[in-house]
């Protein structure tokens, strides 16, 4: 298999299904109607209810929701061979996630832009909108915690990455400051972009200095330094560090990703991996220890559907569309984008010879049980000028399949050690935005969640419950950050992602029910809603059994069992409540033709 074949049939699927379903769920299902205005329109206030272009709502939104899911899922997923998560990347994201991502958004819309928890109380009651707000809390902490294991794996023992990332932080605050200054985005975001490859250009020179020596951090350290920096980034002022972030990794986000497609274009590199690794299907992988099935949908998350998009829904974007219709492009349309991301990665991790791919994701005493010997590595190794084995998490994967790529452009040849940290830089940026904006939104859940005891905390804008916020919510997830694994840590927030995409599909299985013409319409959101609920009970009873509360499981953690327990608990109850709410939409008339039909007397 070449991977130009995978690229050309992935854009053809993703297209089609733009094309069509999702002109089907937007206008039949949803029914949307551009006469109607939109909550940016109704609510202009200027500051959050602006009607904004189309093209740069999409932006926004899909630098938002694009954050480690895309690139580490599908990585991770490899063990189990091309075939599982390129089919689950397609599948999942044309019937799961783009259905999950528009109704979740018309939904909100609807509601004026409220937030989901504010929806579930509306819509299925206050008990069932209490438990979406606490497990919408419990989520967001897990799902920190797991993109910033991310981050820790790509950086441990390399100054050069740590010297790309770290110096993003001032250059974000000074193209902060300058556009707030000057108002000129045009400059600011030059100045910005030569300075961010200015950083991974001279990385080479503060290794073996005193400066290289501070950068040289181990896990710990990074575990401490990233809640740390997560705590200013959420009580900051959002135009200071986190928009500018957010803006200029959305240039590289789309940049990278098209010289991935023009490289394999150029390049067309042989996918190495088999269709299917036999081994590891029914579990006992060094990557990832559970079987294909629930696993596969579990660990590639974001990639085909995801329940960190709600958090994004409930966010800016419902309040920034101009046009209902911009719905289909915004909402469907970005999600079928992420999941191409997600299949350059797969391709990026899949070029690799098996036995390079296990030798950087499983540890050396893993990887000395698996019987393989390495391919290319040592090469690998050479060009780019680090160590690679052991390095787990998926990041440096990505980062050395591409390089790889790349590097058999004859004139790039020499570069691959740059290509290497660019990409380091460039997924730590983004994934580093996710926190950002994470954090903050955990910081806004906890203020409203223990305003309800204390009002003052209700009030974003009180310095005091602002910091307590924002460092109770950095606290919580670099717990779990500091206690975890890249294996049990990325699992975790696989099954709180998906288990949040399954409490979006309930609101919006629950708003179809409301407008619906047909009653089969509902199966848009039920078919996908029934397959992620099973996948997310099976896989967290899964890990709560052999790895959580298996005292002699790697993974073992007391904690992670129970927040698997009380979320699973918490989705229980809300898809009672809303089950119950379904039995009544049913009975509605206006589904009986034959009732509507009757005379009235």
């Amino acid at each position: 298999m070449n991977a130009i074949s995978i690229v050309i049939g992935a854009i053809c699927i993703l297209v089609i299904a733009y094309r069509f379903y999702g002109i089907f769920f937007t206008n039949k299902v949803l029914k949307i109607n551009d006469n109607e205005p939109t909550p940016a329109h109704e609510l202009n206030d200027g500051k959050d209810y602006v009607p904004t272009n189309k093209w740069v709502a999409f932006g926004h939104h899909f630098a938002a929701i694009a954050a480690a899911g895309p690139l580490v899922g599908p990585i991770l997923a490899a063990q189990f061979g091309y075939l599982p998560g390129l089919l689950w990347l397609l599948i999942g994201a044309v019937i799961g996630g783009a259905v999950h991502d528009a109704v979740v958004l018309f939904a909100l819309m609807k509601k004026k832009g409220k937030s989901l928890s504010e929806v579930a109380k509306e819509e299925l009651g206050p008990v069932a909108g209490f438990c979406t707000g606490l497990a919408m809390l419990f989520i967001i902490t897990i799902t920190m915690a797991g993109l910033s294991m991310v981050v820790i794996n790509a950086l441990v023992n390399n100054p050069w990455g740590t010297f790309a990332v770290g110096i993003t932080i001032p250059i974000a605050i000074l193209v902060g400051i300058a556009y707030k200054a000057t108002g000129n985005l045009g400059m600011t975001s030059t100045i910005g972009f030569i300075l961010l490859m200015i950083g991974v250009f001279i990385g080479p020179s503060i290794q073996d200095t005193a400066l290289g020596d501070l950068l040289t951090l181990n896990a710990t350290q990074l575990s401490i330094i990233l809640p740390i920096y997560a705590f200013f980034a959420a009580a900051l002022p959002v135009w200071l560090l986190l928009a500018p972030r957010d803006y200029l990794s959305s240039f590289m986000k789309i940049g990278v990703f098209i010289a991935l497609i023009i490289g394999v274009f150029f390049v067309n590199p042989m996918i190495q991996f088999p269709a299917v690794v036999s081994e590891f299907v029914n579990g006992g992988g060094p990557v990832i220890a559970g079987p294909v099935w629930p696993f596969i949908s579990i660990t590639i998350a974001c990639g085909a559907i995801s329940g960190f998009h709600a958090f994004v829904g409930s966010g800016t974007t419902p309040k920034m569309l101009n046009r209902w219709s911009d719905i289909r492009s915004v909402g469907f349309g970005a999600m079928l984008v992420e999941s191409l991301v997600g299949v350059m990665a797969l391709i990026a991790a899949t070029a690799l010879h098996p036995a390079d791919y296990f030798a950087i994701n499983s540890t050396p005493e893993v990887f000395a049980t698996l019987g393989m010997e390495t391919v290319n590595l040592t090469q690998l190794e050479e060009e780019i000028g680090m160590d690679l084995e052991g390095r787990t998490g998926g990041a440096v994967t990505l980062a050395v399949g591409m390089s790889y790529i790349f590097a058999k452009i004859p004139w790039f040849y020499n570069l691959a050690s740059y290509f290497y940290q660019f990409v380091i830089m460039f997924e730590a940026v983004f994934i580093l935005t996710a926190i950002d904006a994470g954090t903050r939104v955990a910081r806004y859940l906890i203020q409203d969640f223990f305003g309800n005891v204390y009002k003052p905390l209700k009030r974003t804008d009180w310095l005091p419950g602002s910091i307590f916020a924002s460092a109770l919510a950095c606290f919580a997830w670099g717990y779990l950050l500091f206690l975890g694994d890249i294996g049990s840590i990325w699992v975790l927030f696989g099954v709180s992602n998906q288990l949040m995409a399954t409490i979006g599909l309930v609101i919006g299985t629950t708003v179809i029910l409301k407008i619906a013409d047909k009653r089969w319409y509902s199966l848009t959101t039920l078919v996908p809603l029934v397959y992620l609920y099973a996948t997310v009970n099976a896989g967290a009873y899964w890990m709560i059994t052999n790895v959580y509360w298996n005292t002699a499981a790697k993974g073992y953690s007391m904690l992670n069992g129970v927040l698997s327990v009380i979320m699973l608990a918490l989705g229980l109850i809300v898809v009672i409540f809303a089950i119950k709410k379904w039995i009544e939409l049913w009975k509605d008339p206006r589904f009986d033709k034959s009732a509507m039909m009757k005379p009235i007397v």
